[in-house]
């Protein structure tokens, strides 16, 4: 089986070949991905619920789920006992089965995290810099793969899938916006980091957008079971985006469908702007700097931001008027389900920043136009980091969410 990527530029790489290995990391078969995606969208089935469910028969989920057992990627419950036959054993994953390393790859900070197999991050390490230069980033990636691979035992480095990287395509624009020198990241135009990475790493290497990957993460480990269709913004150094559909990820021609950043709306003077020149953090970092205080605990951790009173109210207010004419501006041109919105701080000020695009809605004029549910992400600010951390599983062991529903609804 071979996987492609896509480079920073746009262009495909060199197909991936998955090596060969141990039953751990082998590509299973489609059956078998069909029963261990059914019981990671459950949490745990009993084989009569997977016979039910996939349409299977009863001595094929026998097999496989013997199988699955045996090789230590489904785990028993408890028997359940019902009024007449025999219990009803469910089996869940083992989340030690099957790691992965996820990497996040932002304009402020990188992070390289370690994921299991039903999608909790185990360790991870976190790098800030004042903006990406490629010798860098390839450090930080491999250093910090080294450094948790080092923290893991033999038998848990011979059960990892790959390496997944969620990265900004075309690295080099907005430079100027993340303050760099003129020409400083001009190097990334021409630096294939999927090839890069792959020269330095024993394992499998997977290259995704960085808001995709994010939108990725949320269909499969958010709202996605809930909801089929839905716009997905992501607030990071700049804001980006994704889009579901049917339950898949929709990519588009040219695999920039859902980069929502450039999505024009009005200013908070009425003036004409791009999404990404609002509702972004480095927005925010501007503010913070006019007024003397210092910006960088924005990027130490997402989830430990302090409450930087006028600024952060200024920034959160503005966020959510672009936001509202971006979520009028989706629906006007498909019947969402949801607007979903994340970003890479601490929940409470995605509530804030939700609640504000709530209240912007309501000001715009509606006539016409069937607003989705606008709720909060449930994956959080490690969301790019797990979306990446997802690919190399997907391609071993999972279906994909869009086929796993299209199976769902055929039994």
């Amino acid at each position: 089986m071979t996987i492609q990527g896509n480079q920073p530029n746009g262009q495909q790489t060199p197909a991936v070949i998955l090596a060969g290995g141990s039953n751990q990391v082998l590509v299973r078969a489609h059956n078998e991905r069909l029963v261990l995606s059914l019981v990671r969208l459950r949490g745990s089935l009993s084989k009569a619920d997977i016979t039910r469910a996939s349409g299977l028969s009863a001595q094929t989920v026998s097999v496989i789920m013997r199988s699955l057992e045996k090789d230590g990627l489904l785990l028993r419950g408890e028997p359940v006992r019902g009024r007449v036959g025999q219990p009803s054993v469910p089996m869940r994953l083992n989340p030690d089965a099957v790691f992965s390393f996820g990497v996040k790859i932002g304009r402020r900070s990188a992070d390289v995290v370690l994921m299991d197999f039903v999608g909790r991050i185990r360790r991870q390490v976190r790098q800030t810099y004042a903006y990406p230069r490629p010798e860098q980033i390839l450090d930080i990636i491999t250093s910090g793969i080294d450094r948790l691979e080092g923290q893991m035992s033999d038998e848990q480095r011979s059960r990892i899938a790959g390496v997944g990287i969620a990265a900004p395509f075309e690295l080099w624009n907005w430079a100027e916006e993340v303050g760099a020198p003129p020409g400083a990241m001009d190097a990334w135009r021409s630096f294939d980091l999927h090839a890069e990475i792959s020269a330095r790493l024993s394992h499998a290497v997977h290259l995704q957008n960085d808001a995709t990957s994010a939108c990725g993460a949320e269909l499969v480990f958010g709202v996605g079971p809930s909801y089929p269709d839905f716009v997905y913004f992501f607030i990071g150094s700049f804001i980006g985006g994704g889009i579901v559909l049917n339950s898949a990820v929709y990519s588009g021609r040219t695999g920039t469908a859902g980069a929502l950043g450039p999505l024009p709306v009005r200013g908070p003077n009425g003036e004409n702007r791009q999404l990404l020149d609002i509702a972004s953090i480095f927005v925010l970092e501007k503010l913070l700097h006019e007024r003397g205080i210092d910006p960088q605990p924005l990027w130490y951790s997402a989830d430990e931001w302090i409450d930087f009173g006028e600024p952060l109210e200024i920034w959160i207010h503005d966020t959510g008027a672009a936001l509202a004419q971006a979520i009028v501006a989706a629906a006007s041109v498909i019947d969402f389900g949801a607007a979903v919105i994340d970003g890479g701080f601490p929940p409470w000020v995605r509530r804030r920043i939700v609640a504000a695009t709530v209240d912007a809605v309501a000001k715009l004029d509606l006539q016409g136009v069937i607003i989705p549910d606008i709720i909060e992400g449930a994956v959080g600010a490690q969301a790019r980091a797990i979306g990446g951390a997802s690919l190399p599983i997907f391609a071993r062991y999972l279906t994909d969410q869009s086929i796993l529903f299209k199976e769902l609804a055929a039994c």
